[in-house]
This record gives C-alpha cells, sequence and structure tokens, in this order.
C-alpha cells in the first residue's frame, strides 16, 4: 500500500477550479470555501493560500446561523442547541457549523461546481439538514446559488450568510469609495450581540452615497436595503480612480449585510487590507431572537441566490 503524501494535502482539502474566460475560481471541499476569485490574474477577493488554513472566514459559507449565537445555546419548538464557544472570549459561537465539514462533489463543468453537504442533529444543531451549493462564473462574474432541504421530521430553524472579503487593489479600504443600500443599522453590545436598531441618515455609518470609507470602523450589520427594480440590493467597493470596482449583490432573501473592516486581525500587517462584505438571511443572535429566521417545514426546499460582479477592469 502507498502510504499517504501528507505533504501535499491542503489543509482546506480537495482544491475545485472553475474558469469563465480571464474569471477564475477556486472552491474548497471543507466549508465549500471561495478561496480564490481572479479576473486577468486581479484579485477581485482577499483569500487564503492552499497551503494555508482559512482564518477571519474568509469565503466560508455560514450556516445554520451567520454571526454570533450568545452562549451557543438557545431553545426552538422544545429542542435546545448548544453549540461549542468558537469565539470564547465574548462567550459566543460563531457562523455556524458547516464551513469546516468536508462538502461532497455533486458535479463540475468548466465555469460550474455543485457541491452538497448534510448537516447532521449534534448538539448545536439538532436538525438534519441538506444543503447544496452552485458556483457559477459567466462574463459577468460569479453567481453563488444556495438550496436547502429539511429533511429532519419537524420544522427546522436556520439562518444562512457568505463571508467574502473584496478588494479593489488600494493598499488599505481607507482609499476606497464604498456604496451599502442600507437605511438601518443593527445596534449590539460589547459581546457583538443585538440590543436593537436604528437609522443610518446622517452618522458615520451612512454610506447609502457613495464616498470614501477613511477612517471609519465598521463590524456592522445593516438592514432595509433598498433593491433596484429586480429586487436585488447591491454594495459597492471602488477604486478612487474609478479603474476597478466590485459589486456584491444578493436577492431578497437576504435582508441583512455585516461590513466588517478588518481592524482586529492578526497579525496586525493583514488590518483594513479588505472589505468583508457579508450578504446573511437574518441578524446576529437569530436561533435566540428569532428576527427574519428562516423555517422550513419537513420535506420543504429554499433557495437564494447572490454573486459577486467584477464592475470594471479586465472583461473577461
Amino acid at each position: 500500500m502507498t502510504a499517504p503524501d501528507f505533504a501535499s494535502s491542503a489543509p482546506s482539502g480537495a482544491q475545485h477550479e472553475i474558469g469563465h474566460g480571464r474569471h477564475h475560481a477556486v472552491i474548497t471541499e471543507v466549508g465549500a470555501t471561495l478561496r480564490v476569485y481572479e479576473v486577468a490574474g486581479t484579485a477581485v477577493i482577499d483569500g487564503f493560500g492552499e497551503k494555508d488554513m482559512c482564518s477571519s472566514g474568509r469565503g466560508q459559507v455560514l450556516a445554520p446561523w451567520p454571526n454570533r449565537l450568545g452562549d451557543g445555546s438557545y431553545s426552538i419548538d422544545g429542542r435546545h442547541g448548544r453549540a461549542a464557544l468558537d469565539e470564547p472570549e465574548r462567550a459566543c459561537a460563531i457562523h455556524g457549523l458547516v464551513r469546516w465539514l468536508p462538502w461532497t462533489l455533486i458535479s463540475r463543468a468548466q465555469n460550474v461546481l455543485v457541491l452538497g453537504c448534510t448537516l447532521h442533529p449534534q448538539p448545536g444543531y439538532p436538525w438534519r439538514l441538506e444543503l447544496m451549493l452552485e458556483y457559477r462564473l459567466g462574463r459577468s462574474g460569479l453567481v453563488v446559488s444556495t438550496e436547502v432541504t429539511n429533511v429532519d421530521q419537524h420544522p427546522a430553524p436556520f439562518g444562512l450568510g457568505f463571508h467574502p472579503y473584496v478588494t479593489v487593489g488600494t493598499p488599505m479600504i481607507d482609499f476606497a469609495r464604498f456604496h451599502l443600500p442600507g437605511r438601518r443599522r443593527l445596534l449590539t453590545d460589547d459581546r457583538g450581540l443585538p440590543t436593537g436598531e436604528t437609522i443610518v441618515t446622517g452618522t458615520d455609518l451612512d454610506f447609502t452615497d457613495s464616498r470614501m470609507i477613511g477612517s471609519t470602523v465598521l463590524d456592522t450589520a445593516f438592514t432595509d436595503l433598498v433593491r433596484d427594480a429586480d429586487g436585488v440590493a447591491r454594495v459597492e467597493l471602488d477604486e478612487p480612480t474609478g479603474r476597478l470596482g466590485v459589486t456584491v449583490w444578493m436577492d431578497d432573501r437576504f435582508r441583512w449585510v455585516m461590513v466588517y473592516t478588518w481592524d482586529t486581525v492578526d497579525p496586525s500587517s493583514r488590518r483594513r487590507k479588505a472589505l468583508a462584505v457579508e450578504p446573511m438571511t437574518c441578524p446576529p443572535d437569530a436561533l435566540r431572537s428569532g428576527v427574519d429566521l428562516v423555517r422550513l417545514d419537513p420535506g420543504v426546499r429554499w433557495r437564494c441566490t447572490w454573486g459577486i460582479t467584477p464592475r470594471t477592469g479586465p472583461d473577461g
């Protein structure tokens, strides 16, 4: 028997590459994580190396809850969940469970990848879900479609989010222009858990009109999203000269967007190098608050779509 080549094994498992014209992406087996997305060699997201373990949530899928779950515990319909506190300094469980699970290859073409994952009942989430994720590259960019099916015998609550860090090539995001059509934001305590909501109009967190990020610190969930005629909300980041821009767009299943300016990451040399723009179906702590929580009856299938569009620069 041939000994396994441990030296060549990527921490994130198998690496699935797709491409369309000048567009190129790499999605990993572990977490169905978007590790690389670039156009003509220019990075659209700040990902991580093949020999690295994912850190700071870069490119990960966040389910069955996005963001923080206070104390890791909750009760719904007489069922109790108690998740590991993987953010112990805040006594929170963060970003769900599937981001560290292996996802199975379902199908693959030159520009399309479909991965699946079964989330089995466990202490942190006592329901069974089937998740299927399609990454599709086209001339206009990357489209990510998700299908969630409740294969449990009881109604299943869940939330979903994604965690790309987008970049437009500036040394720091301070120099980029930012537009986010969110008219309200979440107020949080020192653990990052919700305490209420407020309007953003006239505050330093109002990006409803495009402006430079500057020294603004963001670790903020926005809601009450203004949508275009097609029902899509679009968040835009631009290089100051307009040479390069990126749009993160999301359908109406996503009622929240978390934005993080990466001010606390280690090493400090990485801070504010990219901007996390995270589509979320619900706010932090939704399994405890119930706010915008999806509830699926047994056998019911639920779908959503979001994507990343490089708006200028090389045309793939």
